[in-house]
C-alpha cells in the first residue's frame, strides 16, 4: 500500500452501483403520468448521475418550467424509493475490489449526492456494503459535491487525513470535490461517461478503466 493511502471513498451511482435503469423507470413513470413520451435507456443512462433534477430536465425538456418541479421530484422519488433495487446491480469487479480492500484492512466508504435516506435504503440490498465504514449523502451536510465538505467530513469520520484518501467517481463534480479536498482522485471510466466526454480534462490524478485498476493506486 502506498504510504499516503489510508482510506478509499467512492461515489455511488455510476461508480459502485449501476442504478440507471431504476432511475430511468422512475422518470418514465412520471412522464407517463403526464402523457409525455418515455425516454429510452441509451438516452437516460448518461444522465443518471445527475439524479432527479437531471433526469426530469431530460424528460420534460423546455416544458419542465410549466410544472411544479417539487411535485414532479416527489413523484419521481416516491416511485424510485418503492422500486429502488429492481434493476440495480454492482458493476463487474466492484465486489472483488471491495473484498481486497477489506483483506488489506483499508477502510472505505460512500460519499454521494443521493439523498441519505435513499442511500441508506439501497445499500442493504447488497451484502458487499456491510463493511462500508462511512456513508455521506447529498443532504447529510448543508453542502454537497462539488463542495469538498462531504469528503472532508467522511475522512474525519474515518479518522484519516484527507490527503491520505483516494476518492473515486464518474462525474466532474466528483473530481472537483476530491481535488478541493486534497485527495487523490480517480475517474471511474466504467460509469455514466459518454464517449464524447473529455474526462482527461477533469484534472483527476488517474483514470481507471475497471474497478480493479484502482488497486494499482493502492497496493
Amino acid at each position: 500500500m502506498k504510504k499516503q493511502t489510508k482510506a478509499v471513498l467512492f461515489d455511488l451511482d455510476g461508480t459502485l452501483l449501476d442504478t440507471a435503469n431504476d432511475l430511468g423507470e422512475a422518470l418514465n413513470y412520471v412522464l407517463n403520468k403526464y402523457n409525455f413520451p418515455t425516454v429510452a435507456r441509451e438516452h437516460y443512462r448518461p444522465v443518471a448521475s445527475n439524479g432527479a433534477k437531471g433526469l426530469l430536465a431530460l424528460g420534460f425538456g423546455e416544458q419542465l418550467d410549466e410544472f411544479d418541479y417539487d411535485v414532479l421530484r416527489q413523484e419521481f422519488l416516491a416511485h424510485y424509493q418503492e422500486n429502488i433495487a429492481v434493476h440495480t446491480c454492482l458493476y463487474p469487479g466492484i465486489s472483488e475490489l471491495l473484498t481486497e480492500l477489506n483483506k488489506q484492512d483499508i477502510p472505505w466508504g460512500v460519499v454521494t449526492n443521493k439523498p441519505e435516506g435513499l442511500t441508506s435504503l439501497l445499500l442493504p440490498y447488497f451484502d458487499e456494503f456491510k463493511n462500508c465504514q462511512v456513508m455521506v449523502g447529498g443532504d447529510t451536510l448543508k453542502e454537497r459535491k462539488p463542495h469538498p465538505a462531504p469528503l472532508l467530513y467522511a475522512s474525519q469520520q474515518l479518522s484519516v487525513n484527507a490527503n491520505e484518501c483516494i476518492y473515486v467517481g464518474d462525474a466532474p463534480r466528483d473530481i472537483e470535490a476530491g481535488n478541493r479536498a486534497k485527495m487523490y482522485t480517480i475517474i471511474a471510466k466504467w460509469g455514466y461517461i459518454l464517449a464524447t466526454d473529455e474526462c482527461n480534462l477533469w484534472q483527476a490524478c488517474a483514470i481507471a478503466e475497471s474497478p480493479l485498476d484502482i488497486l494499482k493506486s493502492i497496493l
